[in-house]
């Protein structure tokens, strides 16, 4: 099979939807040989900041020498990057390098000829058909398995109960980042059903760290972990203490680890880093080599694209993932922090399914003008329809449809000393570094 009939498998396998429920994936994995079975796992799910915090995490383990296996998802800017390596060259080195590498093309075609024909098979006995993110967290146990991976940083694909990522026994701890009102119509309208789901990723007696909740799901943790016999840790935010935040970098203390640093911008990234931080403690606390230097290095070499990041500058151009309201809201504490006063220019595509007048609730009121496009996938809200919402916050809205026009007519907008921020969702930020020439990360 090659790397192209791999992905066309991959893309006719659409048809069968987003299904949440663990029956299919665990025949699919024992077919393989469960090879998720033999790792051990980060386990991380939440609304908000799972890429960012599973990020911070996977680059600790690998400053303390350990490999990093990381499944995230969505990918924005390749296909490959959904598979990741992270490793350090330096066991234990305050300065170690950390580096990350992609599955690639000739391992994807592998893996998907052996999941193929037990698709087939599966199909043939009358079982359903595995989904998309079924076949795709399959292939990277797979490829966690055959790189001999020490810990695997693994992102929930949606909720948690009844991800297909929650097959897995041998989690090391669980990690539950920001929780607010998103995917309501799959797991429910209030805070506290959300983070029942959620917190289904919550094993017996694991260590279990949280993001510093609101009290409807901070109670749902809670009851979970006691009920589970889980050590509980919760970040308390009120002990951060900002030294510098700036566009270049953030330094800051929280509890006894003073001084640190991240290039992530925006307050949220702080305690996503936060979080990482605790993690890293209580698998300290179990038995893994991590000191506080691999902490510090860990974080300090941190990036995370398409959050809040600066791609150009005068005028500056910025691109951020923020999709629902809670990401919008800090979206818009940005902009107050690092540009009160400024022109902002917004260029803004959603997803159908989001609550993109809740985004333009907390954002709206910051722009001179924005302009909607429409992203190039199914599940993109038509630049017309988008319009139409933002004039309820807005009343200078151009309908601009394709990325590249959007980007052209936000630049004949802004001056040097403004500023241009796309956002609204993951899948069209890719196409912002072509539109501005800019090499893929």
């Amino acid at each position: 099979m090659t790397y192209e009939e791999a992905l066309s498998f991959i893309k006719s396998s659409e048809q069968y939807g987003s299904v949440l429920g663990l029956d299919n994936m665990r025949n699919l994995l024992r077919r393989l040989g469960n090879p998720q079975d033999k790792l051990k796992f980060v386990h991380i799910a939440g609304t908000n900041g799972k890429g960012s915090t599973a990020a911070y995490i996977a680059n600790i383990l690998a400053s303390a020498g350990y490999l990093a296996g990381r499944y995230i998802s969505p990918s924005v800017f390749s296909y490959f990057e959904k598979i990741q390596i992270t490793f350090s060259d330096k066991h234990m080195q305050e300065n170690s390098s950390v580096q990350t590498t992609f599955i690639k093309s000739n391992e994807v075609a592998e893996y998907i000829d052996r999941i193929k024909e037990i698709c087939w098979m599966m199909t043939n006995e009358g079982l359903p058909h595995p989904t998309v993110f079924e076949i795709e967290t399959a292939m990277a146990m797979l490829h966690f398995v055959k790189e001999k991976c020490d810990v695997v940083v693994l992102e929930v694909g949606l909720g948690g109960r009844l991800d297909a990522t929650n097959v897995i026994t041998t989690t090391e701890c669980a990690v539950i980042t920001s929780i607010s009102m998103d995917h309501m119509h799959i797991l429910g309208n209030t805070l506290e059903k959300i983070a029942e789901e959620k917190a289904g990723i919550i094993k017996e007696g694991i260590p279990v760290i949280s993001y510093d909740q609101e009290p409807e799901a901070k109670k749902v943790i809670e009851f979970v972990c006691r009920k589970n016999h889980s050590v509980l840790t919760e970040a308390d935010f009120n002990k951060i203490m900002i030294e510098t935040q700036n566009i270049e970098e953030t330094i800051f203390s929280y509890e006894s680890f003073k001084h640190l640093k991240i290039s992530l911008l925006g307050e949220n990234q702080v305690k996503n880093a936060i979080i990482a931080v605790l993690t890293a403690v209580n698998l300290r606390n179990l038995g893994y080599s991590i000191t506080d230097k691999n902490i510090y290095n860990g974080l300090e070499q941190t990036y995370w694209r398409g959050r809040f990041e600066v791609i150009k500058k005068k005028p500056y151009f910025i691109i951020d993932g923020a999709h629902n309201e809670d990401a919008a809201a800090s979206l818009a504490q940005n902009i107050k922090h690092y540009f009160e006063g400024k022109r902002i220019i917004f260029i803004m595509g959603v997803l159908a399914d989001k609550d993109y007048d809740a985004v333009l609730r907390h954002t709206g009121k910051y722009a001179v003008k924005i302009y909607t496009i429409t992203p190039n996938t199914i599940r993109g809200l038509p630049a017309e329809k988008l319009a139409q919402t933002a004039l309820k916050h807005n009343s200078q809205v151009v309908i601009a449809g394709t990325v590249l026009q959007a980007v052209k007519l936000a630049y004949e907008t802004a001056g040097e000393e403004d500023v241009i921020i796309a956002f609204g969702s993951l899948s069209y930020l890719n196409e912002i570094y072509d539109a501005l020439g800019v090499a893929l990360p």
